[in-house]
Order: C-alpha cells, then sequence, then structure tokens
C-alpha cells in the first residue's frame, strides 16, 4: 500500500462569477502590488490556495489542471493575426504555479506537472505517492472559460486547492492511499478536479478503483 498524509490544505471555490479583476481585489493583500497586476485568475487562486505553505528547495509539487490557462489562451487565440508573445508565454500549461513559485523566488527539488480529463486526479495522486520526496505539494486548478466553453475546452467555473502531503501521520488532516490489487479490479469512475476539489473544501471521503487497485481519501 502507498499512503501520504495530508497536513496545509486550502481550497479555493470563488463565485462562478467572479472574474481576475474581482479576483485581484479580493486577493491583493496576500501578493506583491507590481505582481498581482500580471496574474491570472488562476494565479491568483494557486496563490492563494498556497498562501501559508512554506516550501523548500528538496520538497516536490504536482500541479494537476485540464485546461490550465483558459483565458490567456483566449486572448492569444484571438490576437492573431498579431499574435502576442506575452499572451503566448502566459498561456503555457503550468503557469499559474509558476507565477506563484517566480514570485516567491523558490527552488523546488521537482515540479510535475500534468494535463488530462478522466483519470486526471488519478494521474497526480499516483504521481505525488510515487515521488521519493518526503514533502510533496499537491496542487491543482482551473479557471472560467468564456467563448471556449461552447467548444468543451474549458472549465465552467474557477477552483484551486493545495495540499501538502507527507509519509507523517502526526496531527494529519487527513489520508491518501493507494492499495494494488492483483488481478487489478474493474476501473470505477475516477473523481474529476473539481469533484476532488470539493471533497477537499468540505473534508468528504472518497473511494474508487483504477490504476491496477483502490484509491481512498478519508479524514481524521
Amino acid at each position: 500500500m502507498l499512503e501520504r498524509f495530508i497536513h496545509h490544505l486550502r481550497v479555493e471555490l470563488p463565485p462562478d462569477d467572479e472574474t481576475a479583476d474581482a479576483a485581484r481585489i479580493r486577493l491583493r493583500e496576500k501578493f506583491p502590488r507590481q505582481a498581482v497586476r500580471r496574474m491570472t485568475h488562476l494565479g491568483l487562486l494557486v496563490g492563494s490556495a498556497l498562501d501559508g505553505l512554506a516550501l523548500g528547495p528538496d520538497d516536490a509539487l504536482v500541479y494537476a489542471s485540464t485546461f490550465a490557462e483558459t483565458c490567456a489562451l483566449e486572448d492569444f487565440l484571438t490576437s492573431f493575426p498579431a499574435a502576442s508573445p506575452l499572451l503566448f508565454q502566459t498561456s503555457i500549461h503550468p503557469s499559474a504555479v509558476q507565477q506563484v513559485l517566480i514570485g516567491r523566488q523558490q527552488p523546488l527539488a521537482r515540479l510535475w506537472p500534468l494535463a488530462g480529463r478522466a483519470r486526471l486526479v488519478e494521474q497526480a495522486l499516483l504521481t505525488a505517492l510515487l515521488e521519493t520526496s518526503p514533502r510533496v505539494a499537491l496542487v491543482g486548478g482551473e479557471e472560467r472559460g468564456t467563448w471556449m466553453l461552447a467548444h468543451a475546452m474549458a472549465s465552467p467555473r474557477s477552483f484551486a486547492f493545495a495540499a501538502l502531503l507527507t509519509p507523517d501521520p502526526t496531527y494529519a488532516l487527513g489520508r491518501l492511499s493507494f492499495t494494488p490489487e492483483n488481478p487489478a479490479p474493474p476501473a470505477a469512475p475516477c473523481p474529476s478536479l473539481e469533484i476532488f476539489a470539493q471533497a477537499l473544501a468540505t473534508h468528504q471521503s472518497l473511494a474508487w478503483r483504477g490504476a491496477g487497485g483502490t484509491w481512498v481519501l478519508s479524514w481524521s
């Protein structure tokens, strides 16, 4: 069995109609004034979720997002034929977490950016459980899209979460575990990234099967 225990945990579930400008006003006290003006909506949410979590150069971070910097990508695509290099730079997949780490001048041992859909949560958890660093930050999120929603290429709502996973059960908030099974059980639906974020926010337990075993999220 593989397991890690949840320590720091923070989830951002803003109102569905929150814009990047509204997030800048709501979260501006958490960031340097010059930095906050350049941050994306998802960058602000991820930064808020990471607020209070002190990472070190020996720690690792797993970042999960299906659509990532949707608004920057939308603006980049609509900027053609005079494509914006700045929007292109901002639209790369791990941009949100990089905005925070660069702003903090925070080195890490490893950064694992992951994209996917049906089994993204499972991929992110397996990466975190197999990571050799004793401390792993599990971070994920999405930002609400506009015209890309009609093409099923954007999230209908914005959210972000950050959890510190360690092998130490002392004073842990919860536990994530994977139990391999041979023969492998039939795969069951893996929770979406949004459902997983909501479960973290409400301390709801989850269990499902996939990757050759059983996954469990439980709380102390």
